[in-house]
């Protein structure tokens, strides 16, 4: 067992400092050691990318990183999306206006994979998104109506705050 190490990080804008062990996974953190519980873990590999989280604006599996990687940075976890007031991002609209999710397991990973890409790339064509969808896995869907959620949040111009 090694030492507990102390690190430092704001996560949805409001920061926080813990001592984790250093073999700590970042989704760990997230989920419990700071009862965020919005950014789920599947295959533990970085495959399905259920954890995807936003690491300084970049899409991250935090399920492949270790919280001490973490020290001193700034993360957006699901729960980071929607207005204080609860307002849904645009992004998180169209998924619930296009039936974008069902059992809503993957839906968390898929939004923050989704609002880098758009900030990224904000008129995506088809092929475009479903490139940006193809490190996210979901076995409800078929993927139709995520990729009609991320055109429609695309053509709502979803430039709002997280996005970018």
């Amino acid at each position: 067992m090694h030492e507990p190490v102390t690190i430092s990080c704001t996560v949805n804008g409001r920061h926080y400092t813990r001592a984790v062990e250093p073999r700590r996974l970042l989704s760990d953190f997230i989920r419990h050691d700071l009862g965020l519980t919005g950014t789920h873990v599947g295959c533990e590999h970085g495959v399905c990318g259920a954890c995807t989280v936003l690491l300084e604006g970049d899409a991250v599996r935090s399920c492949l990183m270790l919280a001490v990687q973490a020290d001193g940075l700034s993360l957006m976890t699901i729960e980071g999306v929607a207005s204080p007031d609860g307002t849904l991002h645009p992004l998180q609209a169209a998924f619930r206006e296009q039936h974008g999710l069902q059992c809503g397991f993957c839906t968390p990973g898929f939004i923050m994979s989704i609002l880098q890409f758009l900030g990224e790339n904000p008129a995506p064509t088809d092929a475009e998104i479903r490139e940006a969808l193809s490190g996210n896995l979901c076995r409800c869907t078929g993927y139709v109506q995520i990729i009609a959620a991320v055109r429609q949040a695309a053509a709502a111009k979803a430039g709002a705050p997280g996005v970018g």
